[in-house]
């Protein structure tokens, strides 16, 4: 699987893997498809984008990642975000991904990386998990668009958790 940074001119294909997931609810709170357009305004060159990762496997995009500072984060925090396609031979999308995510988010200096996951996603509260991040916070009952409530895990990742460790800092505070 090959890692590297997303170009504009991956937002039609990224789109298309976004909105299939989108489509098959129950994962993401995104709940309104994207066009190639709005993908890279939210993911690779807006704003509030920092930094989008995709994986390659066969020719093929199979996941990407994401840094952005959507939604006013405290500071020191920057938000993830991580896709796999649907119905794909590749494995291990998620780990590949996150190497560089996490070297990009030390780079720009962030001391957190915060996950905001749907109560219901088993599988991404069990990636994040493995990734390392630690739950802080939990939203009640977040309405999806039809109404329909779904509590939304907060996790968070310490960048450089083993040097504030060792020095005798709370890294969980």
């Amino acid at each position: 699987m090959h890692i590297r940074k997303a170009a504009t001119a991956d937002a039609e294909e990224l789109s298309g893997l976004l909105n299939e997931i989108i489509r098959a609810g129950g994962t993401t709170a995104l709940e309104t498809p994207l066009s190639a357009e709005e993908f890279a305004e939210w993911f690779i060159d807006g704003e509030f984008a920092l930094v989008c990762h995709v994986a390659e496997h066969d020719g093929l995009l199979v996941g990407f990642q994401s840094l952005s500072l959507y939604g006013d984060p405290p500071k020191g925090l920057a938000d993830i975000a991580t896709f796999a396609r649907m119905n794909s031979s590749a494995r291990g999308v998620g780990s590949a991904l996150f190497p560089a995510t996490r070297a990009a988010a030390e780079e720009l200096g962030f001391e957190f990386i915060n996950a905001t996951i749907r109560a219901d996603n088993v599988s991404g509260l069990t990636y994040y998990e493995k990734m390392g991040f630690q739950t802080y916070d939990r939203l009640v009952q977040v309405p999806l668009s039809d109404g329909t409530p779904v509590d939304r895990i907060k996790k968070r990742f310490a960048i450089d958790a083993k040097r504030r460790n060792s020095s005798g800092d709370n890294a969980s505070s």
